[in-house]
């Protein structure tokens, strides 16, 4: 029988994400975008190198097709130690489904320099893609791919949600632009956005979010530092660790049937929020936000990393995109 009680049918209740664009351009035919913006987007002190690129994508089917949370495609030049073309690599889009020009006609991404050592050498290895595209010049060209992505976005109805937004690292990236669409459209939106980072030096898009906050009475951002003390005080926390030093505030937040949480970055952080959502949750109010592939979600307090993996999905108002 359907479920008579309301609350009930609200927490199961899927988001509508309305008609979405998907592969306007294959890896086959890809478009043909042009660099316009490279810049910095972490403080000078920080330990990687962190790019905001934007592309004018405007003579490409990407114009007017991408929204935020999706992603794009790159296939950088040349080809690899085996002689074959590169294959596309896809980075999320930064921007808002109306491009940073406001038309539609240009998309930023958030790009990573990867400079590591090889384990078995220890000879310097550099990340193929990523060492491109940050190189890229002002006026060069890339070929461009995509959009990708179906449920990481924000709902047809904007303004009957209260939003979430869990990031770490480079994950910041797709909620820099729901941030900035969602407070173009309204400017009392509801929305906190939780960065968690090693160094307050990595933190991206710093002052861009602070003056978005200082502007937004409704938008809320914070910060949470793993190798060093708070900047508001406290010793290191991981981004879950703010859930529970606001657990009054965000335990209103996730009873509210209209919240959606979205989580993106590193895999590493699924476990500590899922257990902290279960803390200010419960077992009645969790299913919202998460279920398990069995049915049965058992003593929360005994998950760990291979439980997650093997039991826990995100629910109908959770969106995550972990790597």
């Amino acid at each position: 029988m359907p479920d008579s009680d309301p609350s009930t049918t609200a927490a199961r209740a899927e988001p509508d994400f309305g008609s979405v664009v998907m592969n306007a351009h294959s890896p086959r035919e890809p478009g043909i975008g042009t660099v316009i913006e490279s810049s910095r987007c972490t403080r000078a002190k920080a330990t990687g190198f962190v790019r905001h690129v934007a592309i004018d994508v405007s003579q490409t089917k990407l114009a007017g097709a991408f929204r935020a949370g999706q992603s794009f495609g790159v296939i950088p030049d040349g080809a690899g130690a085996d002689g074959k073309p590169h294959k596309v690599r896809l980075y999320s889009i930064a921007s808002p489904s109306q491009g940073e020009d406001g038309a539609g006609n240009v998309l930023a991404t958030t790009v990573k320099r990867t400079i590591d050592e090889h384990w078995n050498d220890h000879r310097l290895f550099y990340g193929m893609a990523s060492n491109w595209l940050c190189d890229l010049q002002i006026g060069d060209q890339v070929r461009v791919t995509g959009p990708v992505g179906k449920r990481f976005l924000l709902p047809t109805d904007q303004a009957g949600h209260r939003y979430l937004f869990l990031a770490t690292g480079t994950g910041i990236a797709p909620f820099r632009g729901m941030v900035m669409e969602l407070l173009a459209a309204n400017h009392s939106a509801d929305i906190t956005l939780i960065v968690g980072v090693p160094y307050a030096t990595e933190l991206m898009y710093d002052e861009q979010l602070r003056a978005l906050e200082a502007k937004h009475s409704g938008f809320r951002y914070l910060t949470a530092i793993s190798r060093h003390e708070q900047d508001d005080g406290g010793g290191p926390m991981y981004l879950d660790g703010r859930l529970s030093r606001h657990a009054d505030a965000f335990r209103e937040l996730l009873a509210d049937q209209r919240t959606l949480v979205y989580l993106c970055g590193l895999a590493g952080m699924e476990i500590g929020v899922y257990l902290r959502l279960a803390e200010l949750v419960g077992p009645d109010g969790l299913t919202g936000y998460l279920h398990a592939a069995d049915g049965d979600l058992g003593d929360l307090g005994q998950w760990d990393a291979a439980t997650i993996r093997k039991q826990v999905r995100p629910g109908p108002r959770l969106m995550a995109e972990v790597y």
